[in-house]
């Protein structure tokens, strides 16, 4: 894997390279709670409704729990009725990524950030227009910053 990513930064309104993020599980152990460490580095699940960014509705930017990376802005947010903060759209599809996921027994498409690989939530095909996507995160994987 490339040990460097070009990644938007919303606050330069540009994309800029930035060296991947490798950690160890101990280091990210120590970084993140214990919550942040299963759901975003070990591909857990926040209950719906009791996480933090569900409800939120200050506008702002949602970035990475584990590196950083601009991931989200409240623009794009709206009220899915599941429970987990949903977005039509990453703020920008370089800092994101998709893999398909199985590990349930149906076929999903998981969304993890570009720069250090943290599982963030789920991205389904009914979300509202434009785009018609819905990305299910996890608060967890996420850090908002107030505008």
């Amino acid at each position: 894997m490339e040990d460097e990513v070009s990644i938007y930064v919303s606050s330069r309104g540009q994309t800029v390279p930035m060296r991947r993020c490798h950690l160890t599980d101990e280091e990210w152990q120590r970084r993140l709670t214990p919550e942040q460490f299963l759901v975003a580095r070990r591909k857990g699940t926040e209950p719906a409704f009791r996480n933090e960014y569900f409800a939120n509705k200050k506008p702002g930017i949602y970035r990475c729990a584990c590196c950083g990376t601009d991931l989200f802005s409240s623009e794009d947010k709206f009220d899915s009725g599941t429970g987990w903060p949903s977005f039509s759209r990453p703020i920008a599809s370089a800092n994101v990524y998709e893999k398909t996921d199985r590990s349930i027994g149906i076929v999903r498409e998981e969304v993890l950030c570009r720069r250090c690989d943290a599982h963030l939530g789920h991205v389904f095909s009914d979300g509202p227009l434009p785009t018609g996507r819905r990305y299910c995160m996890n608060s967890a994987s996420l850090r908002f910053v107030e505008e």
